[in-house]
């Protein structure tokens, strides 16, 4: 059923002020963008902004990172150090994990796996290929990898929380049909036509003769979720019980997260064969199998301490260099 708007009548926006065509708009909220630009032009190379917005998440992140294991005791280097191969190989894995699932877009072209530029990456290839890389590093380098993980969650977020508003820019990453208070309406004809579904379809708002799409903003349900469960652990890393819990609490709380919203998502990777979303199987998994090692691990810290050893909040010290 569409809904059609301005035919015979000038619509008016929240404030009374006469309706112009745009390119997104969160109809409840007042807030409107005319002209949706996702990137820039230095010296007639394209720059898109969701690069730009992941290299800022990346830089912020590993400062964080950096930081707090400074304040652990491990020192800076065992971040950087690390963080170079931990990013490119988590890269090519994000890349890998999407190409995987969307084979069916790249069997007839595949030199289209390399161009990135077009965008196709998943966060949970990425978070799978660069933990695989910590572990392998961590093992080499003699390093605990809970201990460095515990550090290394921080960034995973900051650049989650960034990230996700690349996808604004890209007017992708969004939900079903709604009429929330978060409702949020896309020109059509800017929205890749893979990502829109019959739902969607069936519920188009025309304006003036122009077709919107009014959808969940999930990039922004995450980011804000991802931003809370940020302020949390910065609050909790203190208090933690036992070494790799802030790892754990992170894969417990984005799988939740996850989980839940990508039930709204219209563009989810499935499972070949099946109507099942990969990413929210994956997170349902991550949220069952990390809180209940959070609860083993907080029983053995509790046993512990009442045996009269501290287990777990000390830093594991970096390997000595002499010999």
């Amino acid at each position: 059923m569409q809904k059609e708007v301005g035919y015979g009548t000038i619509p008016l926006d929240l404030f009374g002020k006469a309706e112009t065509m745009y390119d997104l708009k969160f109809v409840n909220l007042g807030i409107t963008i005319e002209h949706m630009v996702s990137s820039i032009d230095v010296f007639g190379f394209r720059i898109a902004f969701y690069g730009i917005i992941i290299g800022i998440g990346m830089l912020l992140g590993i400062s964080l990172a950096a930081r707090d294991a400074q304040q652990r005791g491990l020192g800076e280097d065992v971040i950087y150090d690390n963080i170079i191969w931990v990013i490119l190989i988590g890269i090519a894995g994000a890349r890998l994990y999407y190409v995987f699932f969307q084979w069916d877009a790249y069997k007839n072209d595949p030199i289209q796996i390399l161009n990135l530029r077009a965008g196709g990456l998943a966060i949970y290839g990425g978070v799978i290929a660069g933990l695989l890389t910590l572990f392998v590093l961590c093992r080499k380098t003699k390093i605990s990898f809970l201990d460095v993980g515990d550090g290394l969650m921080l960034a995973v977020l900051v650049g989650q929380i960034l990230g996700r508003w690349g996808n604004f820019f890209n007017c992708e990453a969004f939900g079903r049909y709604t009429e929330s208070l978060f409702a949020m309406q896309i020109r059509k004809a800017i929205v890749n036509p893979i990502m829109i579904d019959e739902e969607l379809l069936n519920h188009l708002i025309i304006v003036n003769g122009t077709e919107y799409i009014q959808v969940h903003p999930t990039f922004l349900y995450e980011s804000a979720w991802n931003f809370c469960l940020l302020m949390f652990l910065l609050w909790y890393r203190k208090r933690k019980k036992f070494t790799g819990e802030i790892f754990l609490l992170y894969l417990c709380g984005y799988g939740l997260g996850r989980c839940i919203i990508e039930g709204l998502r219209t563009d989810s990777l499935l499972i070949p064969g099946t109507g099942i979303a990969v990413s929210q199987l994956l997170a349902g998994t991550c949220f069952v199998v990390a809180l209940t090692l959070i609860i083993i691990g907080r029983k053995r810290a509790a046993n512990a301490v009442t045996a009269g050893d501290d287990p777990g909040t000390h830093s594991t010290p970096p390997p000595s260099t002499t010999t």
